[in-house]
């Protein structure tokens, strides 16, 4: 085990073989001949999610609720805050973030919400080292459609570690989009109880650790490590440079960890700032972010030399 966990912190660890299922509404995805995640895109549910995500080992790192209730002492708060996501509060004036069926988590009217409506799976594709997916949603208010977004992931793991290369392209084709300037977005993963306070603990780029030192700040990227089902094991979300300056996190620590690069006003405090984004009619907004699972904690993952070797990619 420490041969082989060297070998992975030095980046020279032999890639296990991914392979993807298209399984009634979602596709099921194994390395090394081993469950890792699944992707649903249920039309009955408001956006797609992946549940579960698992460690190399097998640890499922994210909660189970509202998906599954037989989770022994998962939280039940913030339903909409499903395994792993992306979606934002405040698109054209519409919550994506947030869902219409458990609207008592919000503070505005069931008429406010949209919903990302699965159109086409465009892409899926085992591989000896790696395996990707994409797909094609629509952007859908109670008026009708306000433009699309395509989802791409790409898996890859090894011995120690899962890994799942992100992008995200928002496409303003129904008219100019407005990416508003709210706490509730974007790239989320709600994590498994014993990954956060007071089992486990979160830490950031910079060394900042737990909400206090975390939430509303700037940062590469943010981790989360613990003790589930007798593994050491943690999460990282890592946001891409090419994204701009580094995003803000809405990093809480009942588990919420989101990276959010629009919340410029609600995360600083200061009413003359707006993080708010025009998509112009026909532009797209691509962002692009990697999700690190792996063994321990930060520093014994080595996440900051992950993080910058994944900097280093186009």
């Amino acid at each position: 085990m420490l041969l082989a966990s060297l070998a992975w912190l030095h980046g020279r660890a032999s890639s296990e073989a991914v392979e993807l299922t298209r399984v009634g509404n979602g596709v099921e995805v194994r390395v090394g001949g081993r469950a890792f995640a699944t992707y649903h895109v249920d039309p009955s549910i408001a956006k797609p999610f992946f549940y579960p995500l698992r460690s190399a080992l097998g640890t499922i790192v994210t909660r189970g609720y509202p998906m599954t209730e037989e989770i022994e002492g998962d939280d039940r708060d913030e339903p909409h805050q499903r395994g792993m996501y992306f979606a934002h509060g405040d698109v054209n004036g519409f919550d994506f973030w947030g869902e219409a069926a458990f609207s008592r988590w919000s503070d505005h009217s069931v008429s406010t919400f949209g919903r990302t409506v699965f159109r086409d799976l465009d892409e899926i594709r085992s591989g000896e080292d790696a395996g990707s997916l994409q797909a094609t949603f629509d952007l859908v208010t109670p008026a009708g459609a306000i433009g699309e977004e395509i989802q791409r992931f790409r898996f890859s793991g090894d011995a120690e570690s899962r890994i799942i290369d992100c992008t995200f392209t928002v496409r303003a084709s129904k008219g100019a989009l407005t990416i508003g300037d709210t706490k509730e977005g974007t790239f989320a993963i709600r994590v498994a109880k014993g990954l956060h306070p007071p089992s486990g603990s979160m830490v950031n780029a910079d060394g900042a650790r737990g909400e206090k030192g975390i939430w509303g700040k700037r940062s590469s990227w943010v981790d989360y490590s613990g003790r589930v089902a007798q593994e050491d094991v943690g999460v990282a979300i890592f946001d891409h440079p090419q994204n701009g300056t580094p995003a803000y996190w809405h990093a809480r620590a009942y588990g919420l960890l989101s990276v959010n690069p629009f919340g410029l006003r609600q995360f600083s405090g200061d009413q003359r700032q707006s993080g708010k984004h025009l998509i112009s009619p026909g532009d797209s907004l691509v962002l692009r972010y990697r999700v690190l699972i792996h063994h321990g904690n930060a520093l014994q993952a080595d996440v900051a030399g992950a993080y910058r070797r994944f900097a280093s990619q186009q």
